[in-house]
């Protein structure tokens, strides 16, 4: 991972990405000339997950995207949501998305408060477990990974080069 922060204001937690809970994602998308964002909210739960993977999936074909860039945008998506549901505590997600001529950027927001592991990652002993290397893929697939946490929540962004 490349860059890990603790500052005291991350950004407003999904202050205006949409209603809690609420059954369709919340999208909003920015005009062509600054980049494509799309941005969405979405409850916290295991069914968001596949949502997001089918969302990175028409973001990749309607942008045209390599292969390459299309599976690292679905690893991404489906890591960083899956630990928003599992670890955050939080009751939603903000996903955004925005691409220009050389990276795609996934932001993913929640309002959980981080857990720090229980003890020290013990290599070997870790191997043989069923979960635990989503941020390690994440920054595999990208060219820049940060974390930002603060008392709001967690925001975490990766980088893809295209």
């Amino acid at each position: 991972m490349s860059n890990v922060t603790d500052p005291s204001a991350a950004g407003a937690c999904l202050g205006t990405a949409g209603p809690a809970g609420s059954a369709r994602p919340h999208a909003q998308v920015s005009p062509r000339n600054r980049g494509f964002l799309v941005v969405v909210a979405l409850p916290a739960t295991p069914r968001s997950v596949p949502r997001l993977r089918r969302l990175a999936h028409e973001v990749a074909r309607g942008h045209r995207l390599s292969e390459a860039a299309e599976e690292a945008l679905t690893v991404i998506v489906s890591e960083l949501g899956t630990n928003v549901v599992l670890h955050s505590g939080s009751t939603e997600m903000q996903v955004m998305f925005e691409i220009d001529a050389t990276s795609l950027t996934v932001g993913v927001r929640d309002c959980g408060h981080w857990r720090q592991r229980p003890a020290p990652r013990c290599e070997s002993a870790d191997m043989d477990a069923a979960f635990g290397r989503g941020l390690a893929l994440v920054d595999a697939y990208s060219v820049e990974t940060t974390v930002l946490r603060s008392a709001e929540g967690t925001l975490v962004r990766s980088v893809i080069a295209l």
